[in-house]
């Protein structure tokens, strides 16, 4: 199979994590993606699906880390979303929609779809398309779940298409043949890999075959040299900050 063109932005950027977050900053609010522009990074953002299907900006599965509300994040209207503050701050959760027109193409986004077990991933591939439908801003679509890359690739096959990938016990592919079935579900244009999996053979040779690596979450210095020496655009944070 001949490999897709990738857009050349893509490896350009390094992204702030959720946004610039941190000293009272929410990750993936509006105020940490107005630092991220500022501070001249891209940017990386997670998309929950709220219950009557809008595409938000949040990380979680439940309220209760970021905020002072309880529950999961899907059981929760648009409008209840957004009506709820983080914690020790006036941002509040944001849509995909509020971000887009926030960033205006100031800055690439990397935008990550989060998926589980039984979840109906399609319907939140769906209400980010309809999001970025007039968006004419840089971005590009990711996720651990390799189903999000093969529904772009269907549906929108303009847009560019990155696979998720960690090896410990919180992933999905903590084995050699589970990484390479969701590599060719996904047939990704791009790989985002945990920080802590690398080095890899496998990713070393994906990359000289001329696969793009990105790679997640660089926090400290160290693991900023390792990053630095294999891949090929960071996301990073806090400590892992150029």
């Amino acid at each position: 199979m001949r490999r897709r063109a990738v857009p050349d932005w893509l490896t350009r950027w390094e992204y702030a994590h959720r946004g610039l977050h941190g000293n009272g900053v929410p990750e993936n609010s509006l105020m940490g993606a107005r630092l991220a522009i500022d501070a001249g990074f891209g940017i990386e953002c997670d998309i929950q699906r709220s219950a009557d299907g809008t595409a938000m900006v949040f990380h979680d599965w439940t309220l209760d880390r970021l905020t002072e509300a309880v529950g999961q994040t899907e059981a929760r209207t648009k409008d209840e979303l957004e009506a709820i503050s983080y914690r020790e701050s006036d941002e509040h959760i944001a849509t995909l929609a509020d971000l887009l027109a926030l960033v205006a193409g100031r800055a690439p986004l990397l935008i990550e779809i989060k998926s589980k077990t039984g979840y109906d991933i399609e319907k939140s591939c769906e209400v980010v398309a309809a999001a970025l439908a007039s968006y004419s801003g840089e971005h590009a679509i990711m996720s651990f779940d390799p189903r999000v890359a093969r529904w772009f690739r269907k549906h929108s096959p303009q847009t560019c298409v990155g696979l998720v990938m960690r090896e410990d016990e919180h992933g999905y592919t903590q084995n050699a043949w589970q990484r390479r079935m969701a590599y060719w579900i996904a047939l990704p244009d791009f790989l985002a890999y945990h920080i802590e999996a690398l080095p890899s053979h496998w990713v070393a040779r994906l990359r000289r075959k001329g696969l793009p690596v990105l790679t997640w979450t660089v926090n400290s210095p160290e693991t900023r040299r390792r990053a630095l020496g294999r891949a090929d655009a960071l996301i990073s944070e806090g400590a892992g900050l150029a």
